[in-house]
């Protein structure tokens, strides 16, 4: 019996995360627990170390990313030279690759220097991607600034100006949530190129190929796309019936592991609405509030986690193709704790496959073909 796409199919056991009736955990903490109590960076301690943070922990962690989050010069310098008018997903997958190059650790797989990696790969990542947003637009990168959080950071380094507490709120809240999710592609590309035994920034740049695809991570970009489309309160019955009448993919609604609805979503939804009451422009709070009743009344299909990602991320100011790359910059943790984990009680992942091609062919000499 062959599982397409591999559904219903138990690959491996993990303690990082689960998805249980419908409920997501992080190491046995409930997603609602987390993300209404804390932080990201007390988020990415509890992956990669099973536990909760003490606060000297956690401190030393701030400390560490801080540290870490400055790239090296050549590579940044580098940068300004690349193509930027490309998909940002591009720029991130070849950035992390060639961070490898600068790493005096790449080549040690021991647990302690991987560990280190992630701390470092969890801080650059964000600063790559703000760079790149800059460069695109015509202005230099912006340096972190010593003593913001990690969410508010990014925020900083990508306007150049320090957010609002109910921004960066909303945005680290958007990273708790997006920080792992048991096997989905990415994840499971990573632990597939860990199993191999390669160094760690393979396995992460293998995991952000796989979460450019639309069917993955660039889901909510198309989301805005979409929403930006319709762009009127009063248009979303009609462009919604005439996608329904063509049979077309509504993006952002659907999951294949929750049937009851992604319980990210909502968290989501209420980030949306607070940001676009604060920002006087609840337009895309509105729209998607009513593309959410219409879809689930007429086709009984949820929302997921993509769906009011789009309009938060927009409401903070960030541009729809720089969506897929916020989604690595938060999975980071989670790709690199299971990095750690395959490393740990490693076996290579090699699956079989049910050939259904030709048989007994022979071999023609090319005068006869």
């Amino acid at each position: 019996m062959v599982a397409k796409g591999l559904e219903g199919v138990v690959a491996l056991t993990s303690e990082i995360s689960s998805i249980v009736d419908g409920v997501l955990t992080y190491r046995g903490y409930d997603i609602d627990d987390l993300a209404d109590h804390a932080t990201f960076e007390e988020v990415s301690y509890l992956l990669w170390n099973g536990r909760l943070p003490s606060k000297s922990e956690l401190e030393q962690l701030k400390q560490e990313l801080e540290a870490y989050a400055a790239l090296p010069e050549q590579l940044l310098e580098q940068y300004k030279s690349w193509p930027l008018d490309g998909h940002p997903m591009n720029f991130l997958r070849t950035a992390v690759s060639a961070l490898s190059l600068y790493d005096a650790e790449t080549e040690d797989n021991s647990h302690y220097a991987n560990y280190r990696k992630s701390v470092r790969l969890t801080a650059q990542l964000p600063v790559i991607v703000a760079a790149f947003a800059r460069l695109r637009a015509g202005n230099e990168p912006v340096a972190p600034k010593p003593g913001l959080s990690f969410a508010a950071n990014f925020l900083y380094m990508l306007n150049g100006e320090v957010p609002s507490d109910v921004a960066a709120k909303a945005f680290d809240k958007a990273l708790v949530l997006h920080a792992d999710h048991e096997l989905n592609a990415s994840t499971f590309a990573a632990r597939v190129t860990a199993a191999t035994l390669t160094d760690i920034y393979s396995d992460v740049t293998s995991a952000i190929g796989a979460l450019k695809g639309p069917l993955h991570g660039g889901a909510n970009e198309q989301v805005m796309e979409m929403l930006k489309e319709i762009d009127s309160l009063d248009r979303v019955e009609t462009y919604l019936q005439a996608k329904f009448d063509n049979k077309e993919k509504i993006m952002g609604f659907g999951h294949r592991v929750y049937k009851d609805g992604d319980p990210r979503a909502k968290h989501l939804r209420e980030m949306s609405r607070q940001l676009g009451e604060q920002m006087g422009e609840t337009k895309w709070y509105e729209m998607s509030i009513k593309l959410d009743e219409l879809v689930v009344s007429q086709k009984g299909i949820l929302p997921n986690v993509d769906f009011y990602s789009a309009s938060v991320y927009n409401y903070l100011g960030i541009q729809s193709d720089i969506f897929t790359p916020i989604f690595a910059i938060s999975r980071i943790t989670g790709w690199t704790a299971h990095a750690l984990e395959q490393y740990s009680n490693n076996r290579l992942i090699r699956p079989r496959a049910d050939y259904t091609g030709l048989v007994n062919q022979k071999y023609v000499p090319i005068e006869q073909r």
